[in-house]
């Protein structure tokens, strides 16, 4: 409740902040800013919102579609401790490049991950040598005009009442939407209702050429962090978990594992956080302070990257410490409708190399 009142006390500094993005907007808009087109696919992957929405898997589920094309994944690279232009190899750590960069790196080995704050610098670089450019989170980065644009909406965000930042987590206009091609509805329950499907398309009041289509997550099995053991979901029924994230939304997590266990132990802490030695420490000593004998430690993907990253192996690695892959996916029609879209996007756009 405080915190909601503290969030009404900044609403003025919400309003300044919309007036400056929407003449940032309009200076776009009129050309008196330029964007650059480049002569290759660009595929933006975006969201009006602060974190949470499921850019990562998206972006994931863009590779595996392509595969058959040769891809470069851009990325700011936040939450690293280093500047400029990065292109990943085996040195590569969450501190040089970020969690989620260092995460496609690993998990994809015919793709080029790079980072760059300046994303015109960061395609210059990699355009030659590549059959399109992925650029993940950079909707609000108008100086590139990406041919085509992904931008996603939380199933559940939808229909609630939001402010822009600081008073509340969006980052841009609502009515910035319109710039984009796909309209990607995250996180949707399954099975889907029509009713619940059709509201969301209300609420997003798509113009004639724009799609909204429906995306939901689905869960691997569990893995080790620091080791090559894979285990089901269905093996931890029952156990005591101590959850351990620093995303922007645990929500959808904390529902499918509460499918498995009544008692879920979690350590919160913000998106892209910077574990510290005191953090893990505390954390071990509550994991070890349990009587229970059928125990679990269960992170994220990308906070593994961290985990892994930070030296904190010595304090972790004789513990069950896994990380839960997700992966993204379409209902049936709108799969079809996005993957023909993407397709022929890249197909017609591909240059003659």
């Amino acid at each position: 409740m405080l915190l909601n009142y503290l969030r009404l006390l900044l609403l003025p500094f919400s309003f300044i902040y919309g007036l400056a993005i929407t003449l940032r907007k309009k200076l776009y808009d009129w050309g008196i800013m330029k964007s650059v087109k480049f002569d290759l696919p660009i595929i933006c992957v975006g969201n009006l919102a602060v974190g949470g929405s499921g850019k990562t898997p998206t972006t994931e589920y863009l590779v595996r579609l392509l595969s058959d094309y040769k891809i470069a994944i851009l990325s700011r690279g936040y939450g690293r401790k280093t500047k400029g232009f990065i292109l990943a190899d085996d040195s590569a750590t969450a501190e040089t490049i970020g969690d989620e960069p260092l995460q496609y790196y690993q998990k994809f080995e015919n793709v080029t991950v790079a980072v760059c704050e300046e994303r015109v610098v960061g395609i210059e670089k990699l355009k030659e040598n590549h059959d399109l450019i992925i650029l993940d989170d950079a909707f609000q980065h108008r100086a590139v005009n990406a041919g085509l644009n992904i931008l996603l909406f939380e199933f559940r965000k939808l229909g609630t009442l939001q402010f822009l930042l600081p008073a509340g987590n969006l980052r841009d206009v609502f009515a910035s939407r319109k710039r984009a091609d796909v309209l990607l509805v995250t996180k949707a329950p399954v099975p889907l209702l029509h009713v619940a499907q059709q509201a969301s398309i209300n609420e997003l009041q798509p113009n004639s050429t724009q799609k909204v289509l429906h995306s939901y997550l689905r869960y691997g099995e569990l893995k080790q962090v620091y080791g090559d053991e894979s285990r089901s979901l269905d093996s931890i029924k029952d156990h005591e978990i101590f959850l351990l994230t620093g995303i922007a939304n645990p929500d959808p997590l904390i529902e499918e594992l509460e499918k498995y266990s009544k008692t879920i132990k979690h350590e919160e802490f913000p998106d892209h956080y910077a574990f510290k030695t005191d953090d893990i420490k505390k954390f071990k000593s509550a994991f070890d302070a349990s009587e229970k004998k059928e125990k679990i430690i269960i992170t994220t993907e990308k906070d593994s990257k961290r985990l892994k990253a930070a030296g904190f192996k010595d304090l972790l690695v004789n513990l069950p410490v896994y990380f839960l892959p997700i992966e993204v996916d379409l209902f049936e029609e709108d799969k079809i409708t996005f993957d023909e879209l993407i397709l022929n996007y890249v197909k017609s756009n591909r240059r003659n190399r």
